[in-house]
């Protein structure tokens, strides 16, 4: 595709530019492009940043992603609840919210477009109807919008702190306390990018509830609930009080291999624009009850 910069399009950022031309690939998408040299301004290589000027000649060539294989869903992903505004998922573990480097046609979003005629679209392409998320290994609920009323709606009831979300864990080690909160700022961890971490520079505030439902030989059951939703909030605030959360590869210790943290996301209530809360709540999976039986 070629483009001629006229004087009604001088001084716009380049990747803005061309989203606003090609309207079926994402911000993201033409970034990446531009980075990898795809994207020429008068035969010259640019940067997503660029600002066009008067007559500029742009070649864009479309960058596909290269044999996707979108998987069967099966019952890995369950809508157990929608209206002509919201959707409640409960999600298997395993599964990725949002595509990513190396995750495409096998995430959330991609079973949504292949089955929702309406989402939300007010954080792009790539995140249509993700209003909040959780790991790709952690299972169970997630609020998904239709439309961007709704998505500002939930939105602005999660920075308030006006979801609840309760979780159920399996940590190692035995808690004492039959409940407890944790008050504990979480960073990026400075040294390593993945993880996070709880400390005091570019940190923000953090507090989690627990309740322990079980005491096993070696490990605790435990529900957790987040007044705040920083990225792994539970799985760092868990490994700082020193029980951090089983099969976890990424902040537990000789953990024992469960593929996956058992971590599950089993009750969401909310403010539902006329009619006041709505709660739902999902069973206990079956992995999580089989880890039960093996740790007991």
């Amino acid at each position: 595709m070629n483009f001629k910069i006229d004087e009604n399009n001088v001084g716009i950022r380049i990747d803005k530019y061309l989203k606003n031309k090609i309207k079926d690939i994402s911000r993201s998408q033409i970034e990446k492009t531009i980075e990898d040299g795809q994207v020429l301004v008068n035969s010259k290589k640019v940067k997503p940043s660029y600002l066009t000027k008067i007559n500029d000649e742009i070649t864009f060539e479309k960058k596909e992603v290269d044999n996707i294989n979108y998987i069967d869903f099966g019952d890995k992903i369950k809508i157990i609840y929608q209206d002509e505004n919201l959707l409640v998922i409960n999600k298997s573990r395993g599964i990725v919210v949002h595509p990513a480097i190396g995750h495409h046609g096998d995430t959330l979003v991609d079973f949504l477009k292949a089955n929702v005629s309406n989402l939300s679209n007010i954080n792009g392409e790539n995140r249509l109807g993700i209003v909040h998320r959780i790991d790709k290994d952690t299972s169970g609920l997630l609020l998904v919008a239709k439309n961007n009323q709704m998505h500002e709606y939930l939105a602005n009831q999660l920075k308030n702190h006006e979801i609840k979300r309760e979780y159920i864990a399996i940590v190692k080690g035995i808690i004492r306390e039959d409940n407890g909160l944790i008050d504990a700022p979480i960073t990026r961890d400075p040294k390593n990018r993945l993880k996070y971490t709880v400390g005091d520079k570019n940190a923000k505030e953090a507090i989690t509830h627990f309740v322990v439902l079980k005491r096993l030989k070696k490990h605790t059951v435990v529900k957790l609930s987040l007044e705040t939703g920083r990225t792994h909030q539970i799985r760092v605030h868990m490994k700082f009080i020193g029980h951090p959360v089983e099969g976890d590869p990424l902040y537990c210790d000789n953990y024992i291999d469960f593929n996956g943290q058992l971590l599950h996301a089993f009750k969401i209530s909310f403010d539902y624009p006329n009619k006041g809360k709505m709660e739902f709540e999902t069973e206990i999976p079956e992995y999580f009850k089989k880890a039960i039986e093996v740790l007991s």
